[in-house]
């Protein structure tokens, strides 16, 4: 009885907060966890779903909460609408240009429709066949059946799970960290530490994953933060080892696309702009940029000059 108290008393909280809004606010890993590790541990128990796969989900798709999507329509999983959906929509650029996603009223129903979404479709069916402990096994079978089209979505969901040792929470196990420390420390029971991060909101540009960078930011922070390796930071932003960050506003975290938005088919370059700049303005790889311009690699541009962004230039 004072367990379902408890946790009934979690989901008024966790309403309320929805309700009264936290636009401004932005959580680290180990907040996330915290806020919603009882639902994720409710949804196991209601439909075998392992808790650290939908944690690992959520921390993902949302940024730890703090993706615009999250923060607005409170999607925490990515979830796009979808033909069979009847609630309320928003639009985004994610794979496609201003796709459809569904809008909830409050995280909590975020999380239930996560569950109801898994459960329901025929493809991920056969993961229920799996047990709740097996957390490579439903990551592997996520992204199989086709959760994320990120060929490296179940090494990311892994990584986060192992990182913060999510898989306690398959195997009923209290790891919550000590009182009065949301952001880092360790649990009484299980010796369990949980890293600290320095969190970011994730926005698109051209349907992509960017981050603006702050000053104390590192390639290391940043690859740990969304489960990266630094070598992939480097390759999404056409930037060469040991690059200096502090020259840089903003990063990506996925690689860019092979061509800008329908909206800009060129861009004039203005004095002082590079190439590598017009690359990360509008979302397009550099490679693509110099094929696009008959441009061989090195190349420099001028003010005044025209560069097309998404399509080769005639002879």
């Amino acid at each position: 009885m004072k367990q379902v108290l408890s946790l009934l008393i979690v989901l008024v909280l966790l309403v309320n907060l929805d309700v009264n809004g936290q636009s401004n606010r932005k959580y680290s890993t180990s907040e996330y966890i915290e806020l919603y590790k009882d639902l994720a541990v409710k949804e196991m128990n209601r439909v075998a779903i392992p808790a650290s796969i939908t944690m690992a989900q959520g921390i993902l798709e949302s940024g730890n909460g703090n993706s615009t999507l999250a923060r607005k329509s409170n999607n925490h999983f990515g979830i796009k609408c979808h033909s069979d959906w009847k609630g309320k929509r928003v639009y985004h650029d994610d794979d496609e240009d201003n796709e459809c996603f569904r809008k909830y009223k409050t995280v909590y129903e975020s999380y239930i429709d996560h569950s109801d979404f898994l459960t329901g479709k025929k493809r991920y069916a056969s993961l229920f066949d799996l047990k709740t402990t097996d957390y490579k096994g439903w990551a592997k079978g996520l992204k199989k059946a086709g959760y994320a089209t990120d060929p490296k979505y179940a090494h990311r969901l892994i990584d986060i799970i192992e990182k913060n040792q999510l898989y306690l929470l398959d195997e009923n196990k209290n790891w919550k960290p000590k009182s009065g420390s949301s952001r880092s420390g360790k649990s009484g029971n299980d010796n369990f530490v949980i890293s600290t991060y320095n969190t970011h909101v994730i926005d698109y540009n051209n349907g992509v994953k960017f981050i603006r960078l702050e000053s104390d930011d590192s390639f290391g922070a940043i690859a740990e933060e969304f489960g990266l390796r630094d070598w992939e930071l480097y390759h999404y932003n056409d930037l060469t080892k040991g690059a200096n960050l502090s020259k840089y506003r903003y990063l990506y975290i996925q690689g860019k696309k092979g061509k800008a938005h329908k909206s800009h088919e060129y861009h004039v370059v203005k004095q002082g702009e590079t190439l590598h700049y017009i690359s990360q303005k509008y979302g397009v790889k550099l490679k693509k940029l110099l094929r696009f311009n008959r441009l061989e690699e090195g190349a420099k541009v001028k003010a005044g000059d025209r560069l097309n962004l998404r399509r080769k230039k005639k002879k």
